[in-house]
């Protein structure tokens, strides 16, 4: 059974996140269940007064579980999951970005026995429940004594009976842990004004300047970051203890990046690009070099001729971007990149697994009156991506005079010689829709 240690767990006082306590009262869950589909902003406004429901707890209770249907679907198919407030739910991760982390860390841990995860920026509890699964032991450490209370109740629900749940400040509780297979580490990515913050030295825990304690403990170190960070150079700041790079997208937006740590000096770590169901590891030698990564030949096609039509256009997808490993994407997938700024790619065949968005192109033009008018004939709607240009998305849909939408994609984009481009796509019959 979880425990919850640095403090005394209080259940009769209601929501407050200053003393930690939840309680849910029969007349608050049954106001919950009532309105749970209803606008939150409306039944604030407009809901009857009654002493037994604590309004404040219950209409947080309504937005974490509308934002969990899409965010944490398993979760909010469970009737028992107590929620915390906005800011939280923000910033805690989806579902898929928590499996993906525990499929990692179960990969890491092999066949070992006896394994521990201590969790130490516990937060909602999200990816502790789900990595949690892969070890035999785990402790979930939190600061916010709101939020450990939360923890407890959700992990009993879950069925979690092998996780622990500590109310402690991480740095703090790292100097005196037992040795652990894994720690996680999720610093805070907000000052003390509530404002943002990316470079790694501004979140708290600072993981750069506890990298010696946290490998002292640990064999295997987890940590998620903004996926706002450059990687490569992200990488040099830990100075060889970075084993693995997972740039982590969903739904085709940059969701986190996550490094391993490992106690071995490594100096071209493993490199891994998700996207959902995609995924595409770069080998070390080919991902870690900015020039390597960076660079394309970008061959002499003319994107312009009447040949062009029935080749296939590919949109690396937003890990991949991240990444920046274009050259790769030519020697691996045989396609060849538009311009060496373009990062959109041409095949005379259709490639399998490419990790993106496939389109077979229609037509292509410069930007010239006569030759776009060719381009675009018969065409009111479009959904339209800029790449490589001077013009915004909605700059060109009022240069072009066409609405959103359609079965029709056009690519705005300059070529090797800097002409500017209009290539007009559509979807292979067979191509998932993303």
């Amino acid at each position: 059974m979880a425990c919850f240690h640095g403090t005394s767990m209080v259940t009769s006082l209601g929501w407050n996140p200053y003393n930690g306590t939840v309680n849910l009262s029969d007349a608050t869950r049954a106001f919950v269940a009532r309105h749970r589909a209803e606008n939150v902003r409306n039944l604030a406004l407009h809901a009857k007064h009654d002493d037994d429901v604590d309004l404040p707890l219950a209409l947080d209770q309504i937005a974490g579980w509308q934002t969990a249907c899409a965010k944490l679907p398993t979760w909010a198919a469970h009737d028992d999951i107590w929620y915390p407030p906005h800011l939280s739910m923000e910033q805690c991760s989806s579902e898929a970005t928590a499996r993906y982390k525990m499929n990692v860390a179960r990969r890491l841990i092999g066949q070992a026995s006896e394994t521990s995860l201590v969790d130490l920026t516990g937060g909602f509890g999200v990816d502790c429940s789900y990595m949690a699964r892969a070890f035999d032991h785990a402790t979930y450490v939190e600061r916010q004594e709101h939020l450990c209370a939360l923890a407890e109740h959700n992990m009993a629900a879950l069925g979690l009976e092998h996780v622990d749940v500590v109310n402690a400040d991480a740095k703090q509780y790292l100097q005196s842990m037992p040795q652990a297979t894994l720690i996680f580490l999720d610093p805070a990515r907000r000052d003390a004004h509530g404002a943002r913050t990316y470079a790694i030295a501004d979140c708290a825990p600072d993981a750069l300047g506890l990298k010696n304690t946290l490998l002292a403990k640990a064999e295997h170190v987890m940590i998620k970051l903004s996926p706002m960070l450059d990687w490569r150079k992200t990488v040099a700041d830990f100075q060889g203890a970075v084993s693995e790079v997972h740039i982590v997208s969903a739904a085709n937006e940059c969701k986190e990046l996550l490094l391993v740590l490992g106690r071995d000096v490594c100096d071209a770590p493993r490199l891994v690009c998700v996207n959902d169901d995609q995924c595409l590891e770069v080998a070390p030698n080919k991902a870690i070099t900015s020039e390597n990564a960076a660079h394309c030949d970008a061959a002499a096609i003319d994107m312009t001729s009447e040949n062009i039509a029935g080749w296939h256009l590919y949109e690396p997808n937003a890990s991949v971007m991240k990444a920046g490993c274009f050259a790769m994407l030519e020697q691996r997938f045989g396609v060849t990149q538009i311009a060496p700024n373009s990062h959109l790619f041409i095949s005379h065949e259709a490639v399998a697994n490419f990790p993106g968005r496939e389109f077979v192109i229609d037509a292509a033009s410069t930007m010239g009156k006569k030759e776009l008018r060719a381009t675009l004939a018969g065409l009111t709607h479009a959904n339209i991506t800029a790449r490589n240009v001077p013009l915004s998305v909605a700059a060109l849909r009022k240069k072009l005079k066409l609405k959103d939408g359609g079965d029709t994609t056009l690519f705005a984009t300059s070529d090797s010689n800097n002409r500017h481009l209009i290539i007009r796509c559509h979807k292979p019959a067979s191509a998932p829709q993303r």
